[in-house]
């Protein structure tokens, strides 16, 4: 199964600026039967858990599938300023600045195993965010999941929890 999802995954070099290579999981979003092998894959994978948590805004394709297919409900965490509720966020530093991830404070409960969900493990920090922003509402992170995980980029270290990934590059 990973050789279907790997061969839908799409190199683009120097994107979005030069000497990036980025993997493109357009392509394997659009192939269904490649799609469905995707969230089988993850649901192997998953693990016991209360909750999944998808990461903005791929994380929300592959997290709501994902949670759909295990009955389980889903966890948003977005962006500063795109929850109209009241919010818990953590900051945190990328390469080229600042950035916020933020959930609605009602919508985990305490205590709540959670299965973090997201596309690509690259840098980790985003990541690594969601991980203590999580923990800081009060749920722990049983594991998390990623479709691609750029294994040069040393993303997994920065994680602190179990995690998979179904393709490595």
């Amino acid at each position: 199964m990973t050789t279907l999802i790997a061969s839908r995954i799409r190199a683009i070099p120097d994107f979005p600026k030069p000497g990036i290579l980025f993997r493109d999981l357009t392509p394997l979003l659009a192939d269904g039967p490649a799609f469905a092998a995707t969230i089988d894959a993850l649901a192997r994978e998953a693990g016991d858990f209360h909750l999944i948590a998808g990461i903005e805004a791929r994380g929300f394709v592959f997290g709501a599938a994902l949670a759909q297919k295990l009955g389980r409900g889903l966890l948003l965490i977005r962006k500063p300023g795109k929850l109209p509720g009241e919010t818990i966020g953590f900051d945190y530093g990328l390469e080229y600045g600042r950035d916020r991830l933020e959930i609605h404070r009602d919508d985990l409960p305490k205590g709540a195993r959670v299965l973090l969900v997201d596309d690509v493990l690259a840098t980790g920090g985003t990541s690594e965010a969601a991980v203590r922003l999580l923990h800081a509402a009060g749920g722990e992170v049983a594991k998390a999941l990623f479709v691609v995980e750029l294994e040069g980029l040393a993303g997994a270290a920065r994680l602190g929890v179990p995690h998979a990934s179904l393709v490595r590059f």
